[in-house]
């Protein structure tokens, strides 16, 4: 597994990054030791996490995924061979804190828990999980309107998060500090704050990317390449619509949507006949729909890291046998990918 460098960080991390959102919920924790087990004997050193996992989120076991996370580290000894990534939640959210909006305090709190329920001193990166403000994240582009912010609002919590991101940092309890479904305005705006007070520059920004949803492929593009701001991107399968598992409408067991039956609103009139165009250039190239979907993110003109998550072993390994996709692959891509723009 290749090591690149993580941005501006130094931070030397896996060209993947394993997702652990559904340890706790849909995977226990001897399944999720197993996991972190099979990923770092593949060479991949990066994994993400969040206060909030596992997922869809619930405030009974809200930081589970943390927990099983800690008690590795607490087995294994590992703490050092592993670059980690956590989040604390950007409000609203009732699962966490009842949604408070983070501020200060609230961001000292959430890391201060999670140090603890990961069994670690220090957190590598650590990111938003989303604004504390609309956006149009999780399909809110469809009805998104900026008017509902307060510019000077926004300007002064983000101020107050890098401040507070400023002195984590200097005690040693985070390494970097980062984003998550931002906007390419927004990560401006901390980016420049961050300048012009001398505050922590933000390391990364972690999206979701598919080739069911490409909303970083303008503007976002520009900003990642231009600032040498990596994407780690969520959700590279489409929450498992690229493997074909759901074709024909079906919910089998133990899948995501028997707990999330629309999958965060993916399921739509075009989804499953996009996935299938899909499913199909990828069985005439005599690829494996979910490696060719990986290959496609890994192969973006723009700094990024696809996050890959799995529910099982079977998946976890046919995930992380890394493929290089040929020039006539990519353009079958570009080809399905204007017939079928945006499907959800």
């Amino acid at each position: 597994m290749r090591q690149i460098e993580l941005g501006t960080t130094g931070m030397q991390v896996s060209e993947i990054c394993l997702g652990t959102m559904t340890w706790g919920s849909q995977n226990s924790e001897a399944e999720g030791h197993a996991q972190m087990d099979y990923a770092l004997e593949k060479g991949v050193n990066f994994w993400d996490t969040a206060e909030m996992y596992p997922v869809p989120p619930k405030a009974d076991y809200a930081g589970r995924t943390e927990e099983i996370i800690g008690t590795w580290f607490a087995s294994r000894g590992g703490r050092d061979k592993v670059v980690l990534a956590s989040k604390v939640a950007g409000g609203r959210q009732p699962a966490v804190r009842e949604g408070r909006i983070p501020d200060a305090a609230t961001m000292r709190e959430a890391v201060e828990g999670s140090l603890r329920r990961l069994q670690t001193d220090y957190i590598d990166l650590y990111q938003l999980h989303w604004p504390a403000r609309a956006h149009y994240h999780f399909r809110d582009n469809w009805a998104f309107d900026p008017r509902k912010n307060d510019p000077v609002q926004v300007r002064g919590q983000m101020i107050d998060l890098l401040e507070e991101a400023g002195r984590l940092i200097a005690s040693g309890k985070i390494r970097a500090f980062a984003l998550s479904n931002e906007t390419t305005w927004g990560t401006m705006e901390w980016l420049r704050l961050a300048r012009e007070a001398g505050l922590p520059r933000v390391a990364s920004v972690q999206n979701e990317y598919s080739l069911m949803c490409r909303q970083f492929d303008t503007d976002w593009a520009e900003l990642a390449q231009m600032e040498n701001l990596p994407l780690l991107a969520f959700s590279p399968l489409g929450a498992g619509l690229l493997s074909g598992k759901y074709q024909g409408d079906v919910i089998p067991p133990g899948t995501r949507r028997v707990l999330n039956p629309q999958l965060g609103g993916r399921m739509g009139p075009r989804t499953l006949p996009t996935v299938q165009a899909y499913l199909d250039l990828a069985a005439a190239h005599g690829l494996h729909p979910c490696q060719m979907a990986i290959g496609f993110v890994r192969a973006r003109p723009f700094p990024v890291i696809p996050i890959v998550g799995a529910s099982s072993m079977d998946q976890l390994r046919v995930n992380l046998d890394l493929v290089t996709l040929s020039a006539e692959v990519l353009r079958g891509i570009e080809a399905t990918h204007r017939a079928h723009p945006m499907p959800y």
